[in-house]
């Protein structure tokens, strides 16, 4: 046993290993082993050299993008089309895109472009769950691999069923990159740049809309609906094998996870056990690092209660956070008109101002506006101080002097003028787009942020833009009027600034470089106890005796 233990404590002080002790049921043998476990000083050290923090978030900001371009690609008027119709004489125009494909009505139409976010609601939470046992960076991997898969689904679908369902897998693939990446640059960001790194990042959101457009506008048009879609899975697919064969990179606040240990298969009896839980030996324990029981044998089912319990636990911390929830609720308002604008803004563009190319144009618009307008929200807090009550500040500013702006725009009869004022009117609302997402980043502690983007992007969603395409759909199916169904729809952009303005006046801390003590599960070992017992004695820890 003396021999045994002088050879763990050179691989103590090596940094390579740590022994622990694993008590089996009274019918089987115990056995003690030496399992190799990362330094945890090291684990924010472990990313590849060639993946700088400029890299990562080039990478992010093209597969952000790509995911946007096919949410304007199946809005676009060459892929979404026009369902056939008749006139009284009983002369038939053959339908266009998936509208003319499957015979759909608006209310159809609308169903189906929010079909892809009932797997995104389901997944996100799931996954932002998953990111506290399993490593963030390959969850991506895998959510990217599924998003590819269903979105070449979307072009070979044969009926409305089968591709409602390839777009509900296209939400359970893009579920992981939304919950994941923005913490990803959160940590990577200078710290003076937080706001304007994730500004570059949502971006992406109005750029990829208008290139979806414009390019579903091309593609649809000249070479098929289907091409499109087929087209984004091949871009996607360089980005989804990234995902495995990269070298994992590891969030802030996911430290611990490098520290536990699980062990699934039986250990073998190692001589010299008995005497150390007798009390009889020295169990050799690493400084910084873990001793404890862990248990041999857990049960899936148990796994899976211990990962809801956490779960919920995470939720109860989001619930009672009224910072949270004031900066979500403003954010369904904005998210529900905003949805709705993306979805049906050419159809009203054209059939109020007799747009020519109202895909060409409600993409230039959108493209130019989004890239100014987030990026400048993302500077200018910044620039004043990005702290939780400036960030509000801004966002219910931006958003009332923005709506005030698009709401004037659909009064006016000419295309100019509603061109001028509207594209005026989305600089400002897109500035909102990186403070909204700082506050729910740094209203947290850090292993709570994915968790956080999680449940905002579900609620945005199942509140938002998930009943807004169908209902604006239903309401301009009962008013037969574009124009009075925006001017409907843009004043809800009044409640969302209201909302904001709550929030200037909430007491809020910036939680970004909190720390926290996680609840490990059962069958881990528990880094506050190793604390304890090190501090006690930082070389060796007596074992009580029976």
């Amino acid at each position: 046993m003396g021999e045994e233990a002088a050879k763990s404590s050179e691989a103590e002080e090596s940094g390579n290993s740590v022994v622990v002790v694993v008590p089996l049921q009274e019918s089987e043998s115990t056995a003690m082993r030496t399992i190799p476990i990362e330094d945890s000083s090291s684990s924010t050290k472990s990313s590849p050299s060639w993946c700088t923090p400029i890299r990562l978030l080039v990478i992010f900001c093209v597969i952000n993008m790509l995911n946007y371009i096919d949410r304007g690609v199946i809005a676009s008027n060459g892929v979404n089309g026009d369902r056939k119709t008749c006139d009284k004489s009983g002369a038939c125009t053959a339908g266009t895109g998936i509208q003319g494909a499957f015979d759909l009505n608006n209310f159809e139409d609308g169903v189906l472009s929010s079909a892809f976010m009932v797997g995104l609601l389901v997944a996100s939470p799931i996954f932002a769950s998953l990111a506290k046992s399993h490593n963030p960076f390959r969850l991506i991997g895998v959510g990217l691999a599924v998003w590819t898969l269903a979105t070449a689904g979307c072009g070979g679908s044969f009926n409305y069923w089968s591709i409602a369902v390839c777009r509900m897998l296209v939400g359970v693939g893009e579920a992981s990159f939304i919950s994941l990446a923005a913490p990803f640059i959160d940590d990577s960001a200078p710290p003076a740049q937080k706001t304007a790194w994730l500004a570059l990042f949502y971006m992406c959101i109005p750029t990829g809309i208008a290139i979806g457009y414009v390019y579903g506008g091309l593609v649809g048009n000249h070479l098929g609906w289907r091409y499109a879609f087929f087209g984004e899975a091949i871009l996607m697919l360089p980005f989804a094998v990234l995902g495995f064969v990269m070298k994992p990179l590891q969030l802030k606040g996911f430290n611990e996870a490098a520290k536990t240990l699980t062990l699934v298969e039986t250990v073998e009896p190692v001589s010299g056990v008995k005497e150390v839980l007798e009390g009889k030996g020295d169990v050799p324990v690493r400084h910084g690092q873990l001793s404890g029981k862990i248990s041999t044998r857990t049960s899936l089912s148990k796994r899976a209660l211990r990962q809801i319990s956490r779960f919920w636990k995470d939720m109860k911390v989001l619930l009672l956070d009224k910072v949270y929830l004031v900066n979500v609720l403003g954010y369904v308002a904005y998210t529900f008109v905003i949805g709705a604008y993306s979805y049906w803004g050419p159809k009203a563009g054209y059939s109020i101002y007799q747009m020519t190319n109202a895909d060409m144009t409600f993409g230039g618009i959108t493209i130019i506006c989004g890239i100014i307008g987030t990026l400048a929200g993302g500077f200018f807090l910044d620039r004043i101080s990005s702290t939780i009550n400036n960030a509000f500040k801004l966002l219910s500013g931006a958003t009332i002097v923005g709506g005030v702006l698009c709401f004037a725009s659909f009064c006016f009869k000419s295309m100019y003028g509603f061109i001028a004022f509207f594209a005026f009117g989305q600089l400002f609302l897109f500035a909102a787009q990186a403070p909204v997402n700082f506050v729910c980043l740094h209203c947290v502690t850090p292993s709570l942020r994915p968790i956080s983007m999680a449940m905002s992007t579900v609620a945005i969603h199942i509140f938002g833009d998930v009943p807004s395409a169908p209902l604006v759909g239903l309401l301009q199916d009962h008013l037969k009027n574009w124009r009075n169904t925006a001017l409907i729809l843009t004043s809800i952009f009044s409640v969302a600034a209201g909302v904001w303005f709550i929030g200037v006046f909430l007491h809020s801390v910036d939680r970004f470089d909190e720390e926290e003590i996680e609840e490990d599960n059962a069958d881990t070992v528990k880094s506050s106890t190793t604390k304890t017992l090190v501090e006690e004695n930082p070389k060796r820890v007596e074992p009580s005796g029976p």
